[in-house]
């Protein structure tokens, strides 16, 4: 029988779906940008603002860093679970990966909502 010493007795279907439905937010951020880009190829500093300034876009916008920071989560844990043997390691290397992408995350927030 096999030990689980780090999946917190979570199963893959959920880590499976969490990548395929962050994937597909980021995929329409990235889309909605590029498109949006090509559309106004006049753009200046004060339409990119004003885009951002929109309630909708910044929800938009921390839907997709939420959903990077899970999508990001999910391949490191399984890229650590897989190549990182210790334990000790694994687990010191997989607690830096959280206080990283966390502090990413909150100062993106802080970007997007700051004044």
């Amino acid at each position: 029988m096999v030990t689980n010493i780090t999946s917190f007795s979570r199963s893959g279907l959920s880590d499976w779906l969490m990548q395929r439905v962050s994937a597909v937010v980021m995929a329409l951020y990235a889309v909605f940008l590029v498109a949006y880009l090509l559309f106004n190829p006049g753009l200046d500093y004060y339409a990119w603002s004003g885009l951002f300034a929109q309630t909708w876009m910044r929800i938009f916008s921390l839907l997709a860093f939420i959903s990077l920071s899970a999508h990001a989560w999910v391949g490191l844990w399984t890229v650590t679970t897989d190549y990182i043997k210790p334990t000790n390691v694994r687990i010191g290397v997989q607690l830096f990966i959280i206080l990283a992408i966390f502090a990413f995350l909150v100062w993106s927030i802080q970007i997007l909502w700051g004044a």
